[in-house]
């Protein structure tokens, strides 16, 4: 206790020490009043505007392999991972039931082919009995029903086979596009479904993509999503490569929101060349949208603006005449609040009310289209809130320090 009680005089007679000094060295400085104000002059600037947001690397397309053909599955020509060629063989399924079924067909039109050699040469005999009268017109109507039959047969067992060949070529699966395998969900042994017999929809041996040129599924907040236009330029950094940049292309703006935790984002597609196959599906990314990068020829910063409404609070602080500022605010202008603001210009006769139009916008700085030249200088205030707040709070560190005097 003793100790503490020790301390706290040390204390207390350190802060005492340090007022006096701060004290003797103000001199007059102390009387002098805050300038609440600066002067800037007006000059070309660059105006850039990024938005920030998170996403994740995805596949603009991917391919689901499967086999039109059912039953055992023999071979897998590709795992995860691997890169594979269009036309390479990627599977085998078991031949047995389609060569079976080729073999039967085959068979019959073989015998197609022989009725209807017969059927054509009793054709042509009977048009001669016909002709000759040796047999009636109900027999020669029959001779030529069963040649009818018969063409029709074959045509049958011709397209039967066709469908046979092509049900046993599909026991191959082939890949469809240049690309990698990203999944396979099936092994060897497994009996699977096909497409045209299940319901289900038959069973994926495995999901290829062309991960040449991969896209980042970007959430971008609601209140920057109206500047985010198709074409824009972004840049993409990745955790396992801190030192290296992507660049990538706003391709897509998703128009239905993701709602997460009272936050509402819109997804934002932006696709990257990925020649390297650096990129993996799934990588977290951070990405940069370049809203804005313009070079203009006079700015000014957009703390000198001011409206109607605050405009007298910046007069005062400049100690400008109340009916100067009456009679420049006499007319509306056209636009004002919106693309039409006042700065406070420095003149010869000192600090005077100027419209200005502006354009673009960083938040920092703002271009003037017309209103001001090249080389005007201009008051920059801040709010009267500000400024009364500072001063609450010069006098409450005042008081703090008098000790009585």
């Amino acid at each position: 206790m003793k100790n503490n009680t020790k301390n706290l005089y040390k204390t207390l007679g350190m802060i005492i020490i340090s007022t006096s000094l701060i004290s003797c060295g103000s001199g007059s400085d102390a009387s002098k009043e805050t300038q609440f104000y600066k002067k800037k002059e007006v000059n070309p600037e660059k105006l850039e505007v990024n938005i920030e947001a998170s996403g994740v690397i995805e596949a603009i397309s991917s391919v689901e392999i499967k086999s039109k053909a059912s039953g055992e599955v023999l071979f897998l020509g590709a795992e995860v991972g691997d890169y594979v060629k269009k036309g390479s063989m990627l599977g085998q399924i078991d031949q047995r039931t389609p060569k079976n079924i080729l073999d039967q067909a085959k068979s019959d039109l073989e015998a197609s082919k022989v009725r209807l050699k017969n059927s054509e040469s009793q054709s042509s005999r009977g048009k001669q009995l016909h002709a000759k009268g040796s047999i009636s017109d109900k027999d020669f109507e029959d001779i030529q029903e069963n040649f009818a039959q018969a063409k029709s047969s074959l045509v049958r067992t011709d397209v039967t086979y066709e469908n046979a060949k092509i049900a046993l070529d599909d026991t191959i699966v082939r890949s469809p596009i240049d690309g990698t395998v990203i999944s396979r969900p099936v092994e060897v042994g497994q009996v699977i479904s096909s497409p045209t017999s299940a319901v289900g929809g038959g069973t994926i041996l495995m999901t290829m993509a062309d991960l040449s040129k991969v896209r980042v599924r970007a959430l971008v907040d609601e209140i920057d999503v109206g500047k985010v236009e198709i074409g824009q330029s972004v840049s993409i950094k990745v955790s396992a490569y801190r030192n290296k940049e992507f660049f990538g292309t706003v391709s897509k703006i998703e128009p239905k929101a993701k709602v997460e935790q009272n936050v509402t984002t819109f997804p934002v597609l932006i696709d990257i060349d990925n020649g390297d196959n650096l990129l993996l599906l799934g990588m977290n990314t951070d990405v940069v949208i370049e809203i804005m990068n313009k070079d203009v020829s006079l700015s000014a910063p957009s703390m000198s603006l001011r409206t109607r409404k605050d405009i007298y609070s910046a007069a005062a602080l400049l100690d400008m005449n109340k009916a100067d500022i009456d009679t420049f605010l006499v007319d509306r202008v056209k636009g004002e609040g919106f693309n039409k603001f006042i700065v406070i210009k420095d003149s010869k006769n000192g600090p005077t009310p100027t419209w200005v139009q502006i354009g673009l916008s960083d938040l920092a700085n703002v271009e003037i289209i017309d209103g001001l030249s090249s080389g005007d200088v201009l008051y920059i205030l801040p709010s009267m809130s500000l400024v009364n707040y500072q001063k609450r709070f010069k006098e409450r560190v005042n008081a703090s320090f008098s000790f009585g005097a």
